[in-house]
């Protein structure tokens, strides 16, 4: 069973990667530090169950995550990820961890998978509140759609997908990537830092690096289809606006805000995003043309 959350907050003592321990070559950065030996960052100081539970509290809130076509857009997005790993993976039982609030789950059924999904808070008939480690049987495809940087033991989980596989079997994995133009741009307020809900800060080197430890195949590696690729460089770029205004936060809807932000800040927000859209996608297109796009996407095969 995976590592839980400590009561308080507390400083952490080994990389939650690699499990090296974060000595005196490790280097401290705000909000994480970052193991010498694999270069993966682990989130300092590490969130006990109350930080925890107040940040997730705001991130899915029962009233809804996003304004407007929002959540239509998401739909949309795991409706594309259902039809990929349906038509990637052989045929059987499809596990998504970190399934959120069951959208891809109910994208799989709907293509006549069998699918469950694993969530802290489960609030969907088909999801469980349980870890990797604890799931029994085998499944033909094991989905970690940004998910794998939530948990409290990734590398574990990993390997414990890894080991419950069918012959043929496929772990899809989409992470924020450390190693990108984004990520040194931006700094201590890049998009996907996402602290205190971002455990483990991964690079696509670190990522399959450990695919490949586990006897899986690396078969696509694409960092275009993570997503939230223009989104990391319009959220960056709006935030150095005077006011540092958060646009993640103007897309939301307000129970989900990571703060109370007025009507004038937020319609200021996007509409500044809406200028810088084609700078954006510009700069989106160069980082993936140099195969360190913002987030990164990889599919790994058991043979």
């Amino acid at each position: 069973m995976q590592e839980r959350a400590p009561v308080r907050d507390e400083r952490p003592t080994s990389c939650v990667w690699c499990g090296a321990a974060l000595g005196s070559g490790a280097l401290r950065l705000s909000g994480r530090t970052r193991c010498a030996a694999c270069g993966v960052a682990t989130t300092d100081p590490w969130p006990g169950e109350r930080t925890l539970g107040v940040a997730y509290a705001r991130y899915r809130p029962e009233t809804g995550r996003f304004t407007g076509i929002g959540d239509a857009v998401l739909r949309h997005t795991r409706a594309r990820l259902a039809r990929r790993v349906d038509r990637i993976a052989p045929p059987g039982r499809v596990l998504d961890v970190g399934a959120g609030d069951g959208t891809l789950v109910d994208a799989l059924v709907a293509r006549g998978r069998e699918a469950i999904g694993l969530e802290r808070d489960a609030r969907h008939p088909a999801l469980r509140e349980a870890d990797v480690d604890e799931v029994e049987g085998r499944w033909s495809a094991v989905v970690f759609w940004h998910s794998l940087e939530h948990l409290a033991a990734p590398a574990t989980s990993l390997a414990a997908a890894a080991q419950r596989l069918n012959s043929g079997g496929v772990v899809f994995v989409a992470v924020p990537n450390t190693d990108r133009l984004q990520a040194r741009l931006f700094g201590d307020r890049w998009l996907h830092l996402d602290l205190p809900r971002h455990l483990a800060h991964l690079s696509a080197g670190a990522l399959r690096a450990r695919l490949r430890e586990l006897g899986l195949e690396v078969t696509r590696e694409s960092h275009w289809r993570g997503g939230q690729i223009v989104f990391g460089w319009l959220h960056g770029l709006v935030g150095r606006l005077p006011g540092r205004p958060d646009l993640y936060d103007a897309i939301r809807a307000p129970a989900a805000r990571s703060r109370p932000m007025t009507e004038g800040t937020r319609w200021t927000a996007l509409a500044v995003a809406a200028i810088l859209l084609a700078p954006a996608a510009v700069a989106s297109a160069a980082e993936v043309a140099a195969r360190r796009g913002g987030t990164v996407y990889m599919e790994a095969r058991l043979a």
